[in-house]
């Protein structure tokens, strides 16, 4: 059931400790700038009902022990309408966020723009904009809750326009409002569910795990002063006084490194093999998932977010084993391009046949989502980590891998094209496709050997995880190639 709680029922239900921000602003004409008749009495009635001046209400909060600045929209007044006076609280409460270098977090209940105030109503939504945009480029991140409803101008800049979009369950949530929507239109796209069917939001938290919700990932996303400046040359391990880089993580199998060329694509594409999910739970003590392209799309062999490792923030893009979609990639842009302005270490978790190829891949514009995952990752201030966990097929695993510290398991390989499909191109008969894998040089140790990869690692040592561990543990022995038959 959504949330229908007041501005200040919705602040007690994530914080205890808020501070009221100063009203700064006189109030408006007695009927507002259009001299809209009885608009002066249906704000006092509001003031009556509700005990506030305003649809919002912000200040200083602590969360879950982090400091942000909080927004919180009260939907009795007016309908949580955005007027003049609206868009003073809400440019007061962005620049609060700017000058304290603070995230801001807004508790979104909200019809639109304010009818009684006309165009001088919608025009906040460029004053809202416009402060967002200094937000974003002093650092600190936006994070948005939408309760219900979340709708409208409110939706379309606070909300949409966060780095991390929670809902409610239940809560309406779209552009258009319940009384100007088409007739017949589908009442499931205008909900917090189908937003996150359609990759426009993250996550869907209940009312009960909303505070520490928040409180986790504001701890992540706290920003960061050592994030880099911008280097001439992007290089992520040739940079100094940023982040250091994310550990290696150890591997989850104790394969041996593969004698040939085919050896290694069979292990693989083994269904025994750790997947991607295994991976993140061995490596993150707490993991908070980022979801959707924000363009309509979302990718489920994809998985993205922030988490803890060993109490430090690390993002994490991460493949399954399945053909990467073009909202995946566009998603882990996202992802990365948030991580580099906040000065959070990337790693990457490469396990991929290769790009989705299908005709629908086309239509949504695959050659445009790789080349902007390539574009993120090289211009990424960040250090980004690159682990190889099964197979790296091509260009499409080649998009989310880091140039300069890319790693790889006993269990993995990377090829320009699978063996099977360099076989057809040669025009070779499926007698030679294993002759055609060892040509490609794709074992983990042909690409430590050819400078692709650092190293081959191996499995965390027993007994137990050594925590000065760096992560990477390089496979010790001679090369197969070399052993007698």
């Amino acid at each position: 059931m959504a949330d229908r709680l007041s501005a200040r029922g919705a602040i007690a239900a994530v914080t205890a400790d808020f501070t009221e921000s100063t009203d700064r602003h006189e109030d408006t004409a007695a009927d507002g700038p259009l001299g809209w008749t009885g608009y002066a009495d249906s704000r006092a009635r509001a003031t009556a009902r509700t005990g506030e001046r305003e649809s919002v209400v912000h200040g200083l909060a602590r969360i879950g022990g982090q400091p942000c600045v909080l927004v919180s929209f009260e939907f009795g007044f007016l309908g949580g309408s955005l007027g003049q006076r609206t868009g003073d609280r809400l440019e007061a409460a962005y620049e609060e966020a700017v000058t304290r270098r603070l995230p801001l977090v807004s508790l979104i209940a909200t019809g639109g723009s304010r009818m009684q105030e006309g165009m001088i109503a919608l025009t906040q939504l460029h004053r809202v904009a416009r402060a967002s945009a200094r937000l974003r480029a002093a650092g600190p991140a936006q994070l948005a809750v939408l309760r219900d409803p979340t709708t409208g101008g409110g939706w379309a800049t606070l909300g949409a326009g966060a780095d991390v979009i929670l809902a409610l369950p239940g809560a309406q949530v779209g552009f258009a409002g319940s009384r100007v929507r088409p007739p017949g239109a589908d009442p499931l796209a205008y909900t917090a569910e189908g937003q996150l069917a359609a990759g426009q939001i993250d996550a869907i938290v209940p009312p009960e795990e909303l505070a520490a919700t928040l409180g986790h990932w504001l701890g992540v996303l706290a920003h960061r002063d050592s994030a880099p400046v911008p280097a001439p040359v992007p290089a992520a391990l040739s940079m100094t006084g940023g982040p250091a880089p994310a550990p290696v993580p150890a591997a989850l199998s104790a394969t041996g490194l593969p004698r040939t060329g085919w050896d290694a694509v069979v292990l693989a594409r083994s269904a025994s093999r750790p997947r991607a999910e295994a991976y993140l739970d061995a490596y993150f003590g707490i993991r908070l998932p980022v979801h959707g392209d924000r363009c309509g799309g979302t990718d489920p062999g994809l998985l993205c977010g922030f988490g803890l490792h060993e109490g430090r923030p690390v993002a994490y893009v991460a493949q399954c084993g399945t053909a990467t979609r073009p909202a995946g990639y566009r998603t882990a842009a996202r992802v990365i391009r948030l991580a580099d302005r906040l000065g959070v270490p990337v790693l990457t978790l490469v396990d991929t046949p290769g790009a989705a190829n299908d005709a629908e891949a086309e239509r949504a514009g695959a050659g445009a989502a790789i080349a902007d995952a390539f574009t993120a990752i090289a211009a990424a201030r960040v250090p980004v980590t690159t682990l190889v966990i099964g197979e790296g097929g091509s260009g499409g695993a080649l998009a989310l891998a880091a140039p300069d510290n890319t790693h790889v398991t006993a269990d993995s390989y990377f090829s320009v094209i699978a063996p099977e499909l360099a076989a057809a191109i040669l025009k070779r008969g499926p007698g030679e496709v294993r002759a055609t894998a060892d040509q490609l040089r794709l074992r983990p140790q042909d690409l430590v050997g050819l400078g692709v990869a650092r190293s081959v690692v191996g499995p965390a040592p027993d007994p137990g995880p050594d925590p000065d561990r760096a992560g990477a543990r390089p496979v010790v022995g001679p090369d197969p190639e070399q052993a007698p038959e």
